[in-house]
């Protein structure tokens, strides 16, 4: 009675000559948009649109966006970037300020 969207279909035709009648097989086709999986930059678990975070071009789910040194849940308005690494401001001034600048501030030489 019902079939499924995409079954194939069975519908009769008449041939040319007028008398025999003979099945055609119809597809309804359509297509599905791929899906692309995106993984979280911290994480690498699947990013569903509702969760999906944006920072320097890096999806995160928005509770896995947060400061390398305190781990409190950043923002959009409210996070610094330096190496791939994210910090709350206040966690990134003060990195800076130890050492007087960003390079050896933040372990590197």
């Amino acid at each position: 009675m019902f079939q499924a969207a995409g079954a194939a279909q069975a519908t009769p035709s008449h041939d040319a000559k007028g008398g025999g009648s003979s099945t055609v097989q119809r597809s309804k086709s359509f297509s599905l948009r791929a899906q692309v999986k995106e993984t979280c930059a911290a994480c690498q678990k699947t990013v569903y649109p509702m969760e999906r975070l944006v920072a320097d071009k890096l999806i995160f789910h928005n509770s896995c966006f947060c400061c390398k040194h305190c781990h409190t849940k950043l923002s959009l308005g409210s996070y610094a970037a330096l190496h791939g690494e994210f910090y709350c401001k206040p966690h990134f001034q003060q990195l800076f300020k130890s050492k007087g600048n960003y390079d050896e501030g933040f372990g590197r030489k």
